[in-house]
């Protein structure tokens, strides 16, 4: 189903008709973004290796840029097995060694043996629950409970939530590293468990009036 614009179009017919659709502030410096943007960021997933992947590449975005991070994405997923819980639970020393040889990634041992270390964790996260995906969306943040009206000066001040502190603190106390709670709020608007698109962003809109019947249906039940 096409993403209706602010006034009503598609993203691809506002385009297409001169206009161009609304979106967050954040992602107009990069057309790479942009993509990002209007076909993952928000998105619901419940596949385990994407939210693997993602929570461990957020462990390496600390201290640098999405972008960066972005645009290594694809060796990173060379380096480590395409996100294969399973397989990099098993690096050992001689894959540390080989990793800090990549220029393709980022070269942080801490971030590399904290990937090592939270594939671990995560199979473990699947035996007691399931999956990953049953794990992380007991944290789903309830649209209700968010302001009507999520502008760009408000946006920019959020890095945490409530449920976001409570999903870092869990996972530190099962083992997991570089999961902080900033580090988790991040993972969260982009894998869906928090909508934090800008009111006016034509996703955002797309996003929220199925979001918000799911949960209600969910609360009625």
């Amino acid at each position: 189903m096409p993403l209706p614009a602010q006034n009503g179009l598609s993203a691809s017919a506002a385009e297409s008709s001169g206009q161009q659709p609304v979106r967050c502030c954040w992602c107009q410096q990069s057309a790479l973004l942009i993509d990002y943007h209007d076909h993952e960021w928000g998105q619901p997933v419940t596949d385990d290796r994407r939210l693997f992947e993602k929570i461990c590449l957020e462990g390496f975005q600390s201290g640098l840029s999405w972008l960066t991070i972005l645009r290594k994405r694809e060796s990173f997923r060379q380096a480590f097995a395409g996100f294969d819980a399973q397989r990099v639970a098993a690096f050992g020393e001689p894959e540390v060694a080989q990793l800090l040889c990549n220029e393709a990634i980022v070269r942080h041992r801490g971030k590399i043996v904290a990937t090592i270390n939270n594939a671990g964790r995560a199979l473990a996260l699947q035996e007691e629950f399931g999956s990953l995906s049953a794990y992380f969306w007991r944290f789903e943040v309830e649209l209700s409970g968010r302001p009507q009206d999520l502008t760009r000066e408000y946006l920019q001040t959020l890095t945490q939530c409530p449920e976001s502190l409570a999903l870092a603190r869990d996972l530190r106390q099962r083992g997991w590293q570089f999961v902080g709670p900033t580090t988790v709020y991040a993972f969260m608007q982009a894998m869906g468990l928090v909508n934090d698109h800008q009111h006016d962003c034509h996703v955002g809109q797309a996003l929220r009036a199925p979001r918000l019947a799911r949960q209600q249906q969910a609360g009625a039940s």
